[in-house]
């Protein structure tokens, strides 16, 4: 009778040990997944910053050949002022779903703005043979580009990482460690601002 006793209490000890162990390995895995998504949106930040820095440039550049353009120029600037704001709000914790979608808001809003000021140069022939305006608009399309692919690998990892906490029996033990809501995919509303502008000054 002892002796199935210490059997039981030592089949007890493992089982609890081996539960303990996988419950670990369930929040080392949390965390990893949640980092690389991070790590993801902290390369867009860097994109988008670059971006951001060349918008001043670009309104410079036009507002010789645009002077009566004021309203035009004044949206560009905004629409950067707000997706500055929201990127810092987003880069503040990639994990808040309204922040990430804020941030996909202005940058909706942003590239409107850009693709108006790039539709209205067209009619200035002086500006589309300006070799400043030709220079910063093919450093904005790569940048384009470049958030264009880095917003691909966040939306990534942000997939790998709500599909692992849905799961069982992750989805059991993620709420205990602070992974309660999902993360959100950064999207744009539409399929024109996740292409880069189409812009020639050839």
């Amino acid at each position: 009778m002892a002796s199935t006793l210490v059997v039981l209490v030592v089949i007890f000890f493992v089982v609890a040990i081996i539960l303990v162990f996988y419950v670990i390995g369930i929040f080392n895995s949390l965390v990893r997944l949640k980092n690389r998504f991070e790590n993801a949106f902290a390369q867009i930040e860097v994109q988008l910053k670059r971006r951001y820095d060349l918008i001043p440039n670009l309104v410079e550049t036009v507002k010789g050949y645009m002077a009566h353009e004021r309203e035009t120029l004044e949206a560009v600037i905004q629409a950067r002022n707000q997706a500055m704001a929201g990127l810092q709000n987003a880069a503040a914790d990639p994990s808040n779903a309204a922040a990430i979608q804020a941030l996909g808001g202005a940058e909706q809003g942003l590239t409107g703005a850009l693709g108006k000021l790039f539709a209205l140069s067209e009619a200035y022939p002086d500006l589309k043979a300006n070799q400043n305006m030709a220079q910063l608009t093919e450093e904005i399309t790569a940048t384009e580009n470049k958030v264009s692919f880095a917003r691909q690998a966040y939306n990534d990892a942000v997939t790998e990482y709500n599909t692992y906490k849905q799961t069982f029996p992750p989805v059991a033990v993620a709420g205990m460690f602070g992974h309660t809501n999902n993360a959100e995919l950064l999207e744009f509303d539409s399929e024109v601002i996740a292409d880069a502008p189409k812009v020639s000054f050839k």
